[in-house]
Parts: structure tokens; C-alpha cells; sequence
């Protein structure tokens, strides 16, 4: 089977996606500084799932009440927030958010591999394996060589790996469960993506719930207001909103394009970073842009297949002119046959 592509409505949807996603780390960071890392998550996945289950009845849907559905939504719940935003939020003490950008953006490498044995419509192709690259190493220099510097660093001491080495294997391991995530998420394809959504963070909520209690007891943390806008706005934006466009996405064109938002998001914070807060990029930032819009382009395929295309309509032969059908049965077949045979001709 023929892997999907991308729509020009689903390549918006990504950049609207990684735009949400990408505000995540600026309201994670106002947010921490009065929260611990579970209350955070927490918060986060509490409040999206409030707002989701109530404008899935506002819209006229219902919540599943099939219990099979149900545990499925706890293992997406578990493979696509819990588990990775512990590990990330975890790694983060140790390592440095661009490093940790870096390893997050190799998600498109585990979802081509892991797709291509677990499905039957998301193989993996030269261009598909060609733009992951080409998207890891954008991400690394847009991100600068300061972080790709710590890569390994310390990695290993007397006593095995370094907290900072235990730190990337974490984000590795995050970005392998969005990969798994990304796939096993494909069983959703039937419901509205608002329903899945919901399903799904309401299930994260449930398995943080005790975590954060237990943990960090946040009965006891009395936040400021600009802590509640920034868990809001993690809550709402980067989590309720973007997941129902998760979903879409998912619906529409498969796991391995989805997570091609990991590329974008560093994108998205560089633009950002200019528009709102004035900041001037490096050169080596465009070039870092160019190689992640390369590895989309060569992941999407349709740029690749436009010139042999194009090629091949030169050499086709030019379509014949329409038979009269006031030509005699066997002159028409003579015609369309390519022969040289005309009307009230002679075979001897």
C-alpha cells in the first residue's frame, strides 16, 4: 500500500500544532518556578481534560462506554503523557533544553522504523529515512553547537552511566513513546479526534492523580496568578487544543507525518522568539531551517516524484485525435491500432 501524504490543510494543521506545542516550554518554565514537575503535569492534563469533556458534550458527542476503549485510552495515556513528559521533565534538571530538543527530534526516527514493521501502510523509504536525517541534523544546528556538545558528556563514570548520561537515555526513551504512541493511536481513527482526545488525557489525569499526591502533596503549594494563566494556558492551548489536532492529523495522515512536528517545534520557538521578544538568530539558524525544510520536503515525497513526473510526460507519445465513428467498423480498429490502412483500401 501507498504511504499517505500530507494535505495542504494538514501541513497548516502541523504548524499550527507545533506553534502549541512549542508554547508548552514557556509555560512549563512559569510554572515551575512555584510547582513541582507532577504538579505540573497534573495540572496540565486536569484541566484539558475538564475542558475537553465538556466540549465533547457541548458538541453534541458522547464519551465511549465500551471498557475495552477505554484501556486503551489508559495505555495512550500512559505512552503519550505520562511516561514521556515524566522522563523529559525528569532529564530536564540534567541537561539543557536545546540538548533535549535535539534528542526529542529523533521521534520520527523510532516512528519510520517501528511503523514500517508494525503496519502495512507506512513503509519506509529511501526519502522517508533520508528527511529524518536531514530533520535531525537541522534541529541540531538550529539549536547550536553548545548543546550538541554535551552530547555524551560525562556519559560514563566508575559507577556506570552519569546522571547526565541516565538524563539522554531518558529523552530517548521519551521520544521511542511518542513513536509507540503515534502508532498504537491509529486504533482512534474511528471517533471524532475531540472524543480521543478526551479519552485519552482524561486516562493521563487519572494515572498522574495519585503520583502528584503522593509525591509533591500540592495541597500545600498556594500558586501565584501568573502561575495559574501559565498552567491554563499549558492546560488549554498546548494540551486540549493541540491534541484534538493531534488526532486530526492522525486520522488523516498517518503516525510517521504527525511526528514530523518534533522538527517543527524548535521552528517554532525560533520564530517566536523573534517576533515576540526580538531576538536576532545566527546565521547557522537559517542554515539549520533550510535542512529541516529539506528532510520534510524529501519525508513528504511529493517534491521527489514531481520531476520524474514531468520527465515522463515529455516522452509519452501525443494522444491520437478522436475516431469518426461514420468510419467503418474495422477502419476505426485499423485506427486505433495504429495501422495504415484507410477507408476503401485494399488488403491485396
Amino acid at each position: 500500500m501507498r504511504n499517505p501524504t500530507m494535505s495542504g490543510r494538514d501541513w497548516l494543521l502541523l504548524v499550527t500544532l507545533s506553534v502549541l506545542w512549542g508554547g508548552a516550554f514557556f509555560f512549563s518554565e512559569v510554572a515551575l518556578a512555584e510547582l513541582g514537575p507532577l504538579t505540573v503535569v497534573l495540572g496540565r492534563v486536569g484541566f484539558a481534560a475538564l475542558a475537553l469533556v465538556g466540549f465533547v458534550y457541548l458538541a453534541g458527542h458522547r464519551l465511549p462506554s465500551a471498557p475495552g476503549l477505554w484501556g486503551a485510552f489508559l495505555v495512550m495515556g500512559a505512552l503519550n503523557n505520562l511516561i514521556p513528559f515524566s522522563l523529559i521533565v525528569w532529564a530536564q534538571v540534567a541537561i539543557d533544553s536545546g540538548l533535549a530538543a535535539i534528542l526529542n527530534a529523533t521521534t520520527p526516527l523510532f516512528t519510520v522504523v517501528l511503523a514500517h514493521y508494525l503496519t502495512r501502510d507506512e513503509r519506509m523509504t529511501r526519502g522517508r529515512f533520508a528527511g529524518v536525517v536531514f530533520g535531525i541534523a537541522g534541529v541540531a544546528v538550529l539549536v547550536g553547537p553548545e548543546a550538541l556538545g554535551q552530547l555524551g558528556a560525562e556519559g560514563l563514570s566508575t559507577a556506570g552511566l552519569s546522571t547526565a548520561g541516565l538524563a539522554q537515555l531518558a529523552v530517548l526513551g521519551a521520544a521511542c513513546c511518542y513513536g509507540c504512541a503515534g502508532i498504537y493511536g491509529r486504533r482512534f481513527q474511528g471517533l471524532p479526534p475531540v472524543v480521543a482526545a478526551a479519552g485519552m488525557v482524561t486516562c493521563s489525569a487519572v494515572l498522574t492523580l495519585p503520583l502528584a499526591l503522593v509525591v509533591e502533596r500540592p495541597w500545600q503549594i498556594d500558586p501565584g496568578a501568573l502561575t495559574w494563566a501559565a498552567l491554563l494556558g499549558l492546560a488549554l492551548l498546548s494540551t486540549a487544543l493541540a491534541y484534538v489536532i493531534y488526532f486530526r492529523i492522525l486520522a488523516s495522515a498517518g503516525p510517521t507525518n504527525l511526528l514530523l512536528v518534533t522538527f517543527l517545534i524548535p521552528v517554532s520557538a525560533l520564530i517566536l522568539g523573534v517576533v515576540v521578544l526580538g531576538e536576532r538568530p545566527a546565521p547557522s539558524a537559517f542554515a539549520g531551517l533550510a535542512l529541516i525544510f529539506a528532510g520534510l520536503a524529501a519525508v513528504d515525497g511529493r517534491l521527489l516524484r514531481l520531476r520524474p513526473r514531468r520527465a515522463g510526460a515529455r516522452s509519452r507519445p501525443a494522444p491520437c485525435r478522436a475516431i469518426p465513428r461514420a468510419l467503418p467498423r474495422c477502419a476505426r480498429r485499423a485506427v486505433a491500432a495504429g495501422g495504415r490502412r484507410r477507408p476503401g483500401s485494399s488488403s491485396t
